[in-house]
């Protein structure tokens, strides 16, 4: 089964690191990455830029709203993600447990939703037949 495990953290934290502190974190990730694809249990992932690099979307009406920033005021912010391979939730939560930066933050794990395949074209979608108040 598939999970994410999101990781948070509050930049401050980060930024008040020294140079090599924040160095040997981003080696200890790398590290654990490496580990995890050894195993089988990494699918992906990635870092992300800082939360004042954020941008967020939103359709009101029809019209998209941008904002510059991150979707909701938060003590930690999203620093990036696991895509991990695992047999039960008790896995994910055990490998989620090891990823680096869980020391100074929450990694939170959640099953990946697999979406439906696509529906066939309009025209070959059967129609559903006409119910009480709906004109044939």
């Amino acid at each position: 089964m598939k999970y994410a495990a999101l990781v948070y953290y509050q930049e401050s934290l980060i930024a008040a690191m020294t140079d090599q502190e924040w160095h040997d974190l981003n080696q200890e990730c790398v590290a654990g990455v490496e580990r995890l694809t050894e195993q089988g249990h990494f699918l992906g992932g990635q870092a992300l830029q800082p939360v004042e690099s954020a941008v967020s979307v939103r359709l009101r009406d029809g019209e998209p709203l941008v904002t510059d920033g991150p979707f909701a005021e938060t003590k930690e912010q999203l620093a990036g993600f696991y895509l991990l391979e695992a047999r039960d939730l008790n896995e994910a939560l055990r490998l989620a447990g090891r990823i680096p930066p869980a020391r100074f933050g929450t990694v939170e794990v959640r099953p990946i939703r697999e979406l439906p395949p696509r529906d066939p074209a309009p025209e070959a979608a059967p129609s559903r037949p006409p119910t009480g108040g709906e004109i044939p």
